[in-house]
């Protein structure tokens, strides 16, 4: 304690940046980015599945089903980058992470994430309510010990990370109405779907990096150009009618069902030119499109229940 009083005498303006870099770090291990999408999944779930009128609309409940949704994933996210850190060094997208530069020690990553799980399912539970946690928790768990190793062992990776992955829209369905109902299940099945061609897109532009650290998201040889178009256009068809279905509840719209049509066109128009071509630049444009597709079709899903 003595030295480090010296320390910050000798050098005043040091724990100011120290503390600054120290706490990007802890943020960055959160992956804010996929917390913002998480987010407002949560949200769509949440207000679709809310019983309430809009001047009854619970917000305060919201709150709470926002803030422990996302105390959860961050909790993943960090446990993620702990569990996969000596292969994250080896990835040049990753290697700059704060645990696989060795910014930041293991263990206290360690404790971090536990911390914000263990805070996260704890307070879905007592703040909104006892399915909500469960299903926090099930993200959990089924991303940390199911999808995480498969990475390492077999291409259906994605399959399986594609089931804890659409889980956000149940969450905040269960923390607004209690239940789970077949329309829940509808936004489940959109973000399932959507996982796949955006993943492809990402597994395609990083794939000399997946293959040095070991990932098999990509089989090798010529199998991969026939397991790429699988796992990129069966699902982009399917979403073709899963977008049709309103998850609010009655008959969709003529503006939701043109609107979702128009947006599943395009999106498999992507996903057909990254097929053929195969190109970097046919991965960024797909990927674009699946960052563009999913918050609009939610965004009609709302307005359709308006």
């Amino acid at each position: 304690m003595a030295s480090e009083s010296i320390l910050i005498i000798s050098t005043p303006a040091a724990p100011s940046s120290s503390w600054q870099a120290v706490f990007s770090d802890y943020w960055a291990l959160t992956k804010p980015e996929i917390n913002f999408l998480i987010a407002i999944a949560t949200f769509v779930g949440f207000y679709l599945g809310c019983p309430s009128r809009l001047d009854l609309f619970p917000f305060l409940l919201l709150i709470h089903t926002l803030l422990g949704t996302l105390l959860v994933a961050s909790g993943t996210a960090t446990l993620n980058q702990y569990v996969e850190r000596r292969y994250d060094a080896q990835m040049r997208r990753t290697a700059r992470r704060p645990l696989a530069a060795g910014r930041l020690r293991p263990c206290v990553v360690l404790w971090f994430g536990v911390a914000l799980s263990g805070l996260g399912g704890i307070y879905l539970a007592i703040a909104v309510n006892a399915l909500a946690s469960v299903l926090g928790m099930l993200t959990l768990l089924s991303y940390l010990f199911v999808y995480t190793p498969f990475k390492r062992k077999t291409c259906l990776c994605i399959l399986a990370g594609a089931f804890p992955g659409a889980m956000p829209p149940l969450i905040g369905w269960a923390a607004a109405s209690g239940t789970l109902r077949l329309e829940a299940w509808i936004l489940y099945t959109v973000l399932f779907l959507w996982q796949f061609p955006h993943f492809m897109a990402i597994a395609w532009m990083y794939r000399e990096d997946y293959d040095r650290a070991g990932y098999l998201v990509l089989p090798h040889g010529p199998a991969r150009a026939h397991f790429l178009a699988l796992q990129t256009l069966l699902p982009l068809l399917a979403l073709l009618p899963a977008s049709q279905l309103a998850a609010s509840g009655g008959q969709p719209s003529i503006l939701y069902r043109v609107g979702a049509l128009i947006l599943s066109l395009g999106f498999f128009y992507c996903g057909a030119q990254f097929v053929f071509h195969r190109s970097s630049a046919a991965a960024r444009r797909l990927l674009m499109a699946s960052i563009v597709y999913l918050p609009c079709v939610f965004i009609l899903q709302t307005i359709d229940k308006s």
